[in-house]
């Protein structure tokens, strides 16, 4: 069995990206046994399990031959569910286990090879689990939260098959993978754990993929919520892959490394994609990435993901060779607190945090109101009452529907399901509340989080106890146990201690349960009733928590506050008073927890002393007249309060037995337009229809309401939703605002309202993809901004997606797309768009688009394509077309001319003037040759320049122009702005950089294309309009029997201390404030530096210039290797290219030197295909290579 040692293993690369490389077509998915299918079946890469087993075979053993340790099975998606998007299910089974099976033969034939030379080796099977394209704790109907496609049990029973496949196949070990929701998680955990028999379990890693770098999956979660939730599984390891690049996911790995209790595995993507959808991290740059998290201790297991190669494997195998793995599995702590979770973690742990109060409000039989709303079907309104438990301090809601007017499974299952998709709530943890079994379970089944079940008790007996413990245990959550046997309730101390030490014995050592799971509730009842029987019940139970605090190792204690003061209910004063000095107490000898309303507390300093004395007095039983003491206090308080209200009609009750004398009423002046806009952000409804019916009688038109205040509320949700200050259910549960908003409206709507009407929207995850969350996302969004969303699924061909946009006449049509292959497929919808003569707007989204991609390849072809960031971003972009589609088109036509113009880096107005290229074979050089220079300047080896040589040269202009401040202009004398000047002083002050220059020249001659040195030849691209330039021609012709100098140089500002040894500044590293302004600061010294140089070779006359490789005097970024090449050895910076020739650090600088008196820099924007060939061909370039790096040059 596979286990953590002292190595790093290494797990394997994308299957996907290898897979493409074998250029398959439809026909080598549909034979064999899926001849008779009617969907487009490439894609469905698991088909290749059955048609093509020699091919996944085949990429298995590179992966091996690379160095992996682990190899994952091509069964990702071989589930249920996720082939019947192919109406494949009935395959899946086999899919599975043939997938095993191909892996399996691999492993052990690497075994036997090595065994044939004397080597012993081991390479694990993985078996991959993927999250399926479904999510059971979001709904994709905003209409109807509690909607689901699938059910948990249905999840459950795809798993299971694919799981016991996957294990009759052979594999090792399962790994659960890209997963974004935690239910979704929790359903695969319990059918694995149900198909084993016995103690051994077989090893699962968990590896989550996280919608940004603020570490949240896509349903909101934070990760440490995620592993809370899914820890009750013994894991081998718990991580993170796909999302992000090594270098983004390094700070998310640091903080699991803080929490994890198991082994911690990372398989990135070869970097972030790049504008037109790819990826091009190098193998040698993702490995150094990887090494330096293994350096760092933080990691048991590395891989790749999307981009990633054997080259990749190969490369990280080298690099993480001999560095030891993370140790943090071998710390064990003795009875750890308990964490639950929401979509945040809450720690159960009064020695170092906070007591932790439990909303009772969320209780049909604690709250008349709460019944009422249920009972009525009004679940909005009901999750304003856990919202506003959480505000007042509850960090878990107990949520209990049971009532006999009630169906408690039906009720608890839709509540929940409401709390998933209301992030307001679902950050808090779930208490599931019930004396029904099948309703504990429906709750348990429908939260993505980790719960804690109240209660179970020894009433039924041990054998009926032990066997809902473990079930209780395989679903993940914690339990209140209550001290209740076959005798009853226990009412006394002796009887409480007694039956906890029973349960306790039985959870530890029969039902597997951890400690630090179990939590007593000993009872919690009335007090102050007159009955002599009652008077020890608080003082009872406060010695029995410090008794079992001493005696129970490890497990926690918890009650139901309210049953306290049961005889002076309607009297809160008293009421308040007790529960804040009973808890003040049991949390002193050790309560861990309580069921509480936290509105009805107060500060235990501040209760009125001798009203704290009365109800101590019987809180403690201190003597037999301590109850009638405070009956004469309660009635008393009573009729004060009663007089109070008698003089002023118009006061409030302010917690401390008096009254506020505040009018609640809202001024009549407040802004309901703001506080619409600000509803939308926070997702509020409470005063929702209040402010639209104030505008509309202050005369506001509907349709002005909708386009002003609603607009800019959506517009601001999604500009925080762009930069990660809000996640996916925030924006879903504002979009459902503004869908009730409109709703309110629509009955004031006039004929002539544009809005009146409901535009339509086809939408579809186009041809070859089946990844649809993104997608439904955006339709939910779009539906609630009130569009009529005709969602056509996945993998819809072209013509199915515009014949039905044209039979609804619809006014937009999006697509969406996540792998690489869908780019094409959405150029094929805008060539078949023009080709209809179509012009309604096509949206273009997922996470291969890009607005450059689209400006570029897309709107070339269709001149009404335009693309969505994300669903919030589409909905405003639907709303701005719908409004003023003129506009909005003018607006998107600039922009995306915009991104043309910087990609081709040129201004068109160039083109008009006649070629003068010239050939090499009659170049004779463009001036005089007596205008060259003879004698190279002096070399600068590598060298540290000191910051006092370059301050003289630091320009601000430039340095505020990164912060996006127009270079040339005046400084700006913002606040922001002067404060962000004062902190890049206060950070040059510091001195953290270090400023590395290198330069050599090197005397050379030119043929018109090419600059010869006695070490190689340096081809230069030539205007083919203009001036015909060329940067040769700064060089001395090789026909005037001489040679000039020319130079090449390095500048590179590093932190001197810095996060990544090669001194990198990624945006993972450095995404806070303080590390932007060290950046742009080492970037404007760079320039500085340039600067300096310059100076330093500075000749009367003469004229310098330092043309950068990849821009536009030498548009071949490919060059920069040459110019490395040229400064190696004593010359050499340590800078680093990565496969696309960006430069690391960011703050680097490189180029070419030439020295003449006409020197300039002159733009080369299209070349022809004779230059574009013969210069392909003098740098060794391949087709692809070619195309890669010159083809957007080519006329």
């Amino acid at each position: 069995m596979i286990a953590l040692g002292d190595k790093i293993l290494i797990l394997d690369g994308a299957m996907g990206t290898m897979i493409q490389k074998y250029g398959l077509t439809e026909g080598d998915y549909r034979c064999g046994p899926f001849s008779e299918c009617e969907k487009e079946l490439k894609g469905n890469n698991e088909c290749l399990n059955l048609t093509h087993p020699e091919i996944i075979k085949q990429i298995h053993k590179e992966y091996i031959a690379a160095g992996a340790d682990i190899i994952e099975t091509n069964t990702f998606s071989a589930n249920v569910i996720s082939q019947s998007e192919y109406d494949c299910e009935r395959f899946a089974a086999q899919m599975a286990m043939a997938g095993a099976r191909i892996a399996r033969e691999a492993a052990d034939e690497a075994a036997e090879i090595a065994a044939a030379v004397g080597l012993e080796r081991k390479v694990w099977v993985a078996g991959s689990m993927g999250p399926t394209s479904k999510s059971l704790s979001l709904s994709p109907d905003v209409s109807d939260p509690a909607f689901r496609p699938y059910f948990f049990d249905d999840m459950y029973e795809a798993y299971r098959q694919q799981a016991e496949a996957l294990i009759q196949g052979g594999v090792d070990l399962l790994l659960i993978e890209t997963c974004f929701d935690a239910l979704n998680v929790k359903a695969a955990l319990k059918a694995i754990s149900d198909i084993q028999t016995g103690h051994d379990k077989i090893p699962v890693i968990i590896s989550v993929s996280v919608g940004d770098r603020s570490g949240r999956t896509l349903t909101g979660q934070t990760l440490e919520a995620f592993y809370t939730a899914v820890s009750h599984y013994p894991l081998l390891a718990f991580g993170l892959n796909c999302s992000l690049g090594a270098s983004e996911l390094m700070p998310l790995i640091e903080d699991i490394s803080k929490w994890c209790r198991c082994g911690i595995s990372c398989y990135p993507n070869a970097g972030l994609p790049n504008e037109m959808g790819g990826y091009d991290q190098s193998p040698d740059d993702m490995a150094q990435q990887v090494k330096v998290m293994a350096e760092k201790g933080l990691v048991n297991i590395v891989g790749g993901c999307c981009g990633t190669t054997p080259e990749h494997i190969k490369a990280i195998a080298k690099a993480v060779r001999g560095i030891r793995p993370s140790t943090r599995t071998a710390l064990s702590v003795d009875n750890p607190p308990l964490k639950v979770s929401g979509l945040e973690a809450v720690t159960l742990d009064v020695k170092h945090n906070n007591f932790t109060n439990v909303g009772e409000r969320t209780n049909v039989a604690g709250s008349r109101k709460f019944a009422r709303l249920i009972a009525e079907g009004k679940y909005d309104e009901a999750l304003q009452i856990a919202a506003k438990q959480i505000e007042d301090g509850a960090g878990i809601i107990d949520i209990n529907m049971d009532d006999a007017m009630l169906d408690s499974t039906r009720e608890m299952e839709r509540f929940v399901r409401y709390v998933s998709n209301d992030p307001a709530v679902a950050r808090a943890a779930l208490m599931i509340d019930s004396s029904h079994w099948e309703t504990l379970l429906a709750g348990l089944k429908n939260a993505q989080g980790k719960c804690i079940v109240n209660s179970i008790s020894l009433k039924e007996g041990p054998e009926a106890f032990v066997s809902k413990a473990k079930a209780i245990k395989e679903l993940g959550a914690a339990m209140v146990v209550m001290a209740f046997d076959e005798e009853g309730q226990a009412t006394t101390y002796d009887r409480k201690i007694a039956i906890c030490q029973r349960a306790y014995d039985l959870l530890t050592k029969e039902a597997g349960v951890a400690p630090g799971d179990i939590i007593f509730d000993v009872n919690i009842l009335s007090i102050g009733t007159g009955i002599s029987e009652h008077a020890r019940y608080a003082v009872d139970f406060i010695e029995a928590v410090r008794w079992i605090k001493g005696n129970l190792p490890g497990a926690l204690t918890s009650g139901g506050v309210s049953n306290l003061s049961f005889a002076f209910r309607g009297n809160n004063t008293v009421r308040e008073a007790m529960h804040s000095a009973f808890l003040y107490h049991a949390i002193k000898a050790g309560l861990d927890m309580a069921i509480v309303n936290p509105s009805m507390l107060q500060i235990y300093d501040e209760i009125e002393p001798e009203l704290l004395k009365c109800v101590e007095d019987v809180i403690f039983d201190r003597d037999c007249q301590a109850t009638e003491r405070l009956i004469v206090k309660a009635t008393r308080l009573k009729e004060e309060i009663a007089g109070q209200a008698g003089n002023d009609g118009k006061g409030g009750y302010d917690g401390k037995g008096g009254y506020d004398g505040k009018d609640g009423a809202r001024h009549a002046d407040e802004d309901h337009g703001a506080r619409l806009a600000e509803a939308i952000v926070k997702g509020m409804s409470t005063d929702l229809e209040t402010d639209l019916k104030g505008l509309l009688d202050k005369g506001e038109s509907a349709l002005k309401i909708i386009e002003g205040p609603l607009m800019a509320g959506m517009e601001t949700v999604g500009k925080l939703f762009g930069d990660g200050k809000m996640f996916l259910p925030q924006v879903v549960k504002s979009a459902k605002i503004m869908r009730d908003a409109v709703t309110i409206l629509e009955p004031y709507m006039g004929k002539d309202d544009k809005a009146s009407e409901k535009p339509v929207v086809v939408i579809a995850t186009v041809k070859g993809d089946v990844h649809d969350i993104g997608k439904n996302i955006t339709g939910i969004v779009l539906t609630c901004n009130g569009f009529d969303v005709h969602d056509l699924g996945v993998m819809v061909n072209r013509d199915t997606i515009l014949d039905e946009a044209e039979r609804l006449d619809a006014d937009i049509v999006a697509v969406s797309g996540l792998i690489t292959p869908s780019l094409y497929q959405m150029e094929e919808i805008c060539r078949e768009m023009s080709a209809r003569g179509m012009t309604r707007p096509l949206f273009i989204g997922g996470a291969t688009t890009s607005a450059l991609h689209t400006a570029v390849k897309l709107a070339p072809l269709y001149g009404h394509v335009y693309h969505g960031a994300d669903a919030s971003a589409s909905a405003v972009m639907a709303k701005k077309y719908m409004i003023d589609p003129e506009a909005f088109e003018k607006e998107q036509h600039t922009e995306q001319e915009h991104l043309r113009e910087l990609y081709e880096k040129a201004d068109d107005l160039k083109e008009n003037s006649e070629s003068t290229s010239v050939g090499s074979d009659e170049y004779e050089g463009k001036f005089p040759f007596e205008s060259y220079l003879e004698n190279c300047p002096l070399d600068i080896p590598a060298k540290e320049l000191d910051p006092s040589e370059v301050m003289q040269y630091f320009d601000w202009r430039m340095f505020y122009a990164i912060w996006g401040v127009k270079y040339g202009s005046a400084s700006p004398e913002a606040m922001e702005l002067m404060q962000l000047r004062q902190d890049a002083e206060d950070e040059l002050a510091l001195g953290n950089y270090r400023i590395m220059i290198s330069a050599r020249f090197i005397l050379g001659s030119s043929d018109g294309s090419s600059i010869i040195t006695r070490e190689r030849k340096i081809p230069f691209m030539r205007q083919e309009t203009g001036e015909g330039l060329s940067l040769c021609d700064y060089v001395i012709p090789h026909s005037s029997g001489r040679r000039s100098p020319f130079g090449v140089f390095t500048i590179c500002v590093r932190p001197r201390n810095a996060a990544h040894e090669e001194g990198c500044c990624c945006p993972a590293c450095s995404n806070k404030y303080e590390d932007m302004v060290a950046k742009t600061v080492r970037m404007t010294l760079a320039e500085a530096a340039s600067q300096w140089l310059d100076d330093q070779i500075h000749r009367d006359g003469i004229k310098i210039i330092k043309p950068a490789a990849g821009y536009s005097s030498c548009p071949d970024h490919t060059l920069k290797d040459e110019i490395m090449e040229m400064l190696s050895g004593r010359f050499g910076l340590g800078i680093k290219l990565t496969e696309s020739y960006a430069m690391i650090p960011e703050s680097s600088i490189c180029g070419f030197i030439f020295m003449h008196p006409e020197a300039k820099y002159s733009e080369i924007r299209r070349i022809s295909k004779e230059q574009y060939d013969g210069y392909a061909s003098v740098r060794g370039m391949d087709e692809d290579r070619a195309r890669r790096f010159l083809g957007h040059l080519l006329k």
